[in-house]
């Protein structure tokens, strides 16, 4: 999971969840935008190379639903190669980090985020002023 401030359109990493369910993340999701004031849920989507969804994004489009169900606001966001790229940034910091111990999963979520925000104007500024 990561956390965003609109102000700065920086993304800050959060740790990653560890559940046994569907209903158990989407209740973690709402305690943490609940805690951060979040308006926005952004949820990384992922497609495949050639821009097409497959079976997992199903599974990913449900989540947000779910999420909707209980008062979120969802937008998804393109997740293509945030893993790894994830995973190259914490091993070019000299962190060996594994999928087990979440923090390439935090990493990525943070990148999707910060993908997300950058992809935004600035507050105060319209898109037609950029």
């Amino acid at each position: 999971m990561a956390v965003g401030d609109t102000e700065t359109g920086m993304a800050f990493a959060r740790p990653a969840l560890h559940t046994r369910s569907a209903a158990a993340a989407a209740d973690a999701v709402k305690l943490l935008a609940d805690e951060e004031g979040a308006g926005i849920v952004v949820i990384g989507l992922p497609y495949t190379m050639d821009g097409s969804e497959g079976p997992q994004a199903a599974i990913v489009r449900r989540f947000g639903e779910r999420l909707a169900g209980i008062g979120l606001e969802v937008v998804y966001e393109d997740e293509r190669l945030s893993s790894w790229a994830a995973g190259e940034g914490l091993f070019g910091a000299g962190r060996r980090a594994t999928r087990e111990s979440g923090e390439v999963d935090s990493a990525a979520a943070r990148l999707i985020l910060q993908q997300y925000l950058d992809a935004r104007p600035p507050p105060g500024r319209s898109e037609e002023t950029i």
